[in-house]
């Protein structure tokens, strides 16, 4: 395998080769038989990729697999860049939700004993925004080497307003302490390595491209 194309993860850290490891990940496009590649990057996989060009020559005359039609002679399909589970700073303490930051539910119970359909952002009252921020929990941990993350930031409002988010109520249920929680707060405390799949590089504030540049990394045996 090409000595700058070798590395492999290992409990949410990528190492670079040469450590022992018996496996190394490689980019999409350097084994993609579909995909246009430097022969001098490339000039040691040309089995592997011939083999994959075979592989999926069967799956396409078999029927198994369709292929998708080239991005120039297609409409690339739009996606909104929102993470399934944000990471939020209130507090100063960062946590990771276990849902979109429009869909955090209160925890409440009503008159009715059922749970709380009121969202956390879905009143009038003011609302944190959307930053970029290095990879790190907390103060004087070390960062991820040139990661930075997306965070919705929630330090800029009333502390009375971080504490509604924190325990988990709408507006209402926050002016009336006395009615119980039906469910645990959802927070986790974020930690970059444990949930650095979570991470979000870019602001999830515009719709964005799906493409091929978005595919994964395939994993390859040494």
């Amino acid at each position: 395998m090409p000595e700058s194309c070798r590395w492999h993860v290992s409990s949410g850290v990528a190492h670079p080769a040469g450590d022992g490891s018996a496996w190394c990940r490689l980019p999409h496009a350097v084994v993609c038989p579909a995909r246009d590649a430097d022969p001098a990057t490339v000039s040691g996989l040309a089995a592997l990729r011939r083999s994959l060009a075979v592989n999926m020559r069967r799956l396409v005359d078999s029927g198994v697999f369709e292929p998708s039609a080239s991005p120039d002679n297609r409409t690339m399909p739009t996606a909104v860049c929102r993470p399934a589970r944000p990471i939020v700073q209130l507090l100063y303490v960062r946590y990771l939700a276990a849902r979109p930051v429009d869909e955090i539910q209160c925890v409440a119970q009503t008159r009715r004993r059922q749970r709380c359909p009121h969202t956390l952002a879905g009143s009038d009252g003011p609302a944190g925004r959307w930053t970029l921020v290095p990879a790190t929990a907390e103060r004087g941990q070390l960062a991820l080497p040139a990661t930075a993350m997306a965070v919705y930031d929630l330090t800029a409002l009333p502390y009375e307003e971080q504490l509604r988010w924190r325990t988990q109520r709408c507006a209402q249920h926050a002016a009336t302490p006395a009615a119980a929680d039906l469910a645990v707060a959802e927070w986790e405390r974020f930690d970059p390595y444990l949930h650095l799949e979570h991470i979000c590089t870019r602001l999830p504030t515009r719709n964005r491209h799906s493409g091929p540049e978005g595919r994964a990394s395939r994993p390859i045996r040494l």
